[in-house]
């Protein structure tokens, strides 16, 4: 399987928290968001919601940082996963992680991170919106670079870039 990641187009996301919910359920089989590993932060202020994701990251702190060596990164489907029975509940993780992806389950005192349903992220097939996309890392920066050069051409024909 090449590796993929997950995308947020934040302009499509109506905040309906679908994705929460079907994460729940595929991985703690009950509809509860708190036990989700995406989570969506309300802006009020700006009329925006943002669902939070774990990047993946290279160098992946939450599991630079885990003493009992509960994170471990799975080649097949590129996620890293939080093995639950070596979790000791400490949090750490949470504490490391800079996008603030991970969660903790208070009923069974584990970490909570995504691991992109085995390569088949249910979150993407369940949103309504379309906000959630998993991709090849190129097309994603492939669209950010239209967005970027879109927004460079349409202020240079409205005048207000200066050369």
């Amino acid at each position: 399987m090449s590796k993929k990641i997950l995308v947020v187009d934040y302009e499509k996301c109506s905040g309906c928290r679908m994705c929460e919910l079907v994460c729940s359920w595929r991985h703690k089989k009950e509809f509860n968001p708190a036990k989700a590993a995406i989570q969506i932060v309300t802006m009020r202020e700006k009329s925006i919601d943002i669902p939070i994701i774990c990047q993946q990251c290279d160098k992946a702190m939450c599991q630079e940082v885990c003493q009992p060596k509960a994170i471990s990164y799975n080649i097949e489907y590129h996620a890293y996963v939080v093995d639950e029975k070596k979790c000791i509940g400490c949090k750490m993780c949470i504490s490391a992680c800079p996008v603030g992806a991970m969660n903790f389950d208070s009923d069974k005192g584990v970490s909570i991170k995504c691991d992109l349903c085995q390569g088949y992220p249910q979150c993407v097939q369940y949103c309504p919106m379309g906000a959630l996309l998993y991709i090849e890392p190129e097309k994603a920066n492939l669209k950010k670079k239209y967005i970027v050069a879109e927004k460079f051409f349409s202020e240079f024909l409205s005048g207000r870039r200066s050369t």
